[in-house]
């Protein structure tokens, strides 16, 4: 990932001396499992703890030579130890450590996800809550509908990331499972119970069927989730965007003190930030393709997947966690014009009230079919004529003689929308 999207502390974990250290951690991980089986003598793992060196230059140089970055990394570590070296990386191939060492990676980075994830849950409660009864104009095709609330827009949202912190911990489950089975995933030169007890020492578990990989599909759905999270994050910023376009304005993404929006023109307050989350969402989801790919591999392994992952498991998680940290900000700080949303009405000649009216007359005995004719032709006389369409419907025969004037008044008020919106919010929790 560019520097310009890598936050810490998530960057921090993807480091060529962070990888290393995982794998170091892992191989002591399994000597302290023979340790406790009688397989190695005691004290053999304080021993390499103590002696081994990650010297990243020097790994490096030769892996220059031996072209395998896992040989180079024993060789390398293991260069100053003694007997003990002879139990480094017994009964391992180098999927071991290096599936290992993903688990390992993703779940702590998963859980770095999560939490940003649930801060971001938080905020967008926080502004549905705050404007549950703001009434606004609900669209649908980007056309004025009816009305709605404009807090059930971030209920919404917040909804479906409610989901994605449920798939997401479900996924980390997943994610968290290694394999330390050998070269072919038989267990023919390690026993089954040193993997277990070594993945218990590190926070993992044992998959249940390996070959000499940890199956791809499980990293496949990982990356799924976190594209669902993108998607989610570029839902919201969607709505932004179309809601602080000149003509609308109801919303505008936060603008700080000395911003500027536009190298040529002054006056500009761009929704970039919310742009930005719409392409980022986009990478999230080209991750997944190549995960996908990367589920059919020959026989019991090839390395096909390798380079791909190396590039996109790392920028997957910190694309995942800039967009959440970036959109936390973003709701947070959500400039919300209220005036202007009561306003959007009169755009629009109050034509949101069609259905209402219509209902009107059919609870008055019109028939649907004439109910539907009658309100339509006062709207798009309205709508052609750019004058409101109450005062069409006023001095329409046919309303006249249906309705009266104290239940016409009541087709137009809007505590009417939103009268089973608490509904909504109780079935949610709030």
């Amino acid at each position: 990932m560019i520097e310009r999207y890598s936050l810490s502390p998530i960057k921090d974990l993807w480091g060529l001396e962070e990888q290393y250290k995982r794998w170091l951690e892992i191989e002591i991980a399994v000597v302290e499992a023979f340790e406790e089986k009688n397989q190695a003598p005691q004290g053999t793992a304080e021993k390499i703890r103590s002696k081994a060196v990650i010297n990243v230059e020097k790994i490096l140089e030769i892996e220059k030579v031996v072209d395998h970055d896992v040989i180079a990394f024993i060789k390398g570590v293991t260069d100053e130890m003694g007997d003990e070296a002879r139990y480094f990386h017994k009964g391992l191939t180098s999927s071991d450590v290096v599936d290992t060492a993903w688990a390992l990676a993703l779940k702590r980075a998963g859980e770095m996800i999560l939490e940003e994830l649930k801060k971001y849950y938080d905020e967008l409660l926080q502004k549905a809550q705050k404007y549950r009864y703001l009434i606004t104009v609900g669209r649908t095709h980007g056309i004025h509908a009816e009305p709605t609330s404009f807090g059930l827009k971030f209920l919404s949202f917040a909804a479906e990331t409610r989901r994605n912190i449920s798939r997401l911990e479900v996924s980390l489950e997943r994610v968290s499972e290694a394999k330390l089975s050998g070269a072919v995933g038989n267990y023919a030169n390690i026993d089954p119970e040193i993997e277990k007890s070594a993945l218990l020492k590190l926070g993992l578990k044992p998959t249940d069927v390996a070959t000499q990989v940890v199956p791809r599909d499980i990293h496949a759905e990982f990356l799924s989730v976190l594209a669902l999270i993108g998607a989610g994050m570029e839902r919201m910023a969607t709505e932004i965007r179309h809601l602080q376009k000149t003509e609308v304005l109801e919303v505008q993404e936060p603008f700080r003190k000395g911003q500027r929006g536009s190298s040529a023109m002054p006056h500009k307050k761009n929704p970039i930030l919310c742009e930005r989350l719409t392409g980022m969402a986009r990478m999230l989801r080209s991750y997944t393709v190549t995960g996908y790919e990367n589920i059919s591999l020959w026989h019991e392994r090839d390395i096909s997947h390798s380079s791909a992952e190396r590039v996109i498991l790392p920028d997957a998680c910190m694309t995942a966690y800039y967009m959440l940290v970036k959109s936390q900000y973003l709701v947070r700080e959500l400039v919300v014009f209220e005036e202007r949303i009561l306003k959007t009405f009169d755009t629009s000649f109050n034509l949101v009230y069609s259905q209402r009216v219509m209902l009107g007359l059919i609870e008055k005995g019109l028939s649907r079919e004439d109910s539907y004719k009658t309100v339509q032709k006062c709207a798009l006389d309205a709508w052609e004529k750019r004058t409101d369409f109450k005062n069409l419907l006023k001095e329409d025969e046919i309303i006249k003689s249906k309705i009266n004037s104290e239940d016409f008044e009541e087709l137009f008020s809007n505590d009417y929308y939103i009268r089973n919106i608490d509904e909504i919010y109780k079935r949610f929790g709030l």
